[in-house]
């Protein structure tokens, strides 16, 4: 069922809102990189990562897809 690719080659940063829920491409087909929207039922891969920050910050969400902290960039696109 895993039909997952790299979204991208770097992070991007993003500003994220306390107790919002967010949807983090998991799959890298999304073409809203780093969010999802909905491209991995058509792709057949996997289902996104939902995930929400309890206070307002700027963050680098991963669009390689390697990274080992979901869904913060660790550099592992280097």
């Amino acid at each position: 069922m895993e039909n997952n690719t790299r979204g991208g080659d770097a992070p991007v940063k993003c500003e994220l809102e306390a107790n919002k829920n967010y949807a983090w491409c998991t799959c890298g087909h999304s073409e809203n990189q780093p969010f999802c929207n909905g491209a991995h039922k058509t792709a057949k891969a996997t289902t996104p990562l939902i995930f929400s920050v309890e206070e307002e910050k700027t963050a680098h969400l991963c669009t390689c897809k390697l990274t080992k902290n979901p869904p913060y960039c660790d550099g592992s696109h280097n």
